[in-house]
């Protein structure tokens, strides 16, 4: 893949402080995986990247708001957000304790993000954009090729990765910025998604190689 800035964009998911800081309540699954990619770093340093060199940035969040925990089936995982109130926020039209909770952006991450130009779309309820406006804003600015990163590497991130390729995009996954859980049962899902990248991107790029082809 060749990016350019006329029709490449960022898309980073679920930046948020439940999958990325220590404080979060996915971090004891998502902890070991988020620390041997230092995720954390190499998000930032893609932000940084796209930001310098003028590239669009989209944001696609994970929020929960207090009527879907009225959902009456769901996956394992799904059960475990719900429980856990992961990617909470009290209020679907209020920003009303957001700040400094799960679902809020990392610090580190904010003036990227809150710099006016980063678009933030509507929220992904499960794991795929079928359920918010990525896609839509992605085509009203023409871009057709994708840098994706973020959380969960099993889940969000290969979620978009299928629906995005589906809807026609070019799609280069940065395997180094994102993590997945680690389950004593059910898994490793970062090893799962890795094999599942290899076989579906369009291409598969560490941070290096990103900020590289940005440049």
């Amino acid at each position: 893949m060749q990016f350019d800035k006329s029709d490449t964009a960022l898309v980073v998911i679920d930046p948020q402080n439940d999958v990325l800081s220590e404080k979060g309540v996915s971090w004891g699954l998502v902890g070991a995986s988020v620390r041997e990619n230092n995720t954390v770093e190499n998000l930032a340093r893609l932000f940084a990247a796209a930001k310098n060199q003028g590239y669009g940035v989209f944001i696609s969040p994970h929020y929960l708001y207090p009527h879907d925990q009225a959902w009456r089936f769901g996956g394992t995982v799904e059960h475990m957000m719900l429980e856990a109130k992961e990617f909470f926020r009290p209020d679907p039209l209020g920003r009303e304790g957001l700040a400094g909770s799960g679902a809020d952006w990392l610090d580190r991450y904010k003036p990227f993000i809150e710099d006016g130009k980063t678009v933030v779309v509507s929220p992904h309820k499960m794991w795929a954009p079928q359920t918010n406006d990525l896609a839509f804003q992605l085509r009203k600015r023409h871009v057709g090729k994708i840098i994706l990163a973020g959380m969960l590497a099993n889940l969000c991130v290969e979620s978009h990765l299928r629906e995005l390729l589906e809807q026609g995009f070019e799609v280069a996954v940065v395997k180094d910025a994102t993590a997945a859980p680690r389950h004593p049962t059910i898994g490793d899902g970062y090893k799962a998604a890795l094999i599942n990248y290899g076989f579906l991107a369009n291409a598969v790029l560490t941070t290096d190689d990103a900020v590289k082809a940005m440049q």
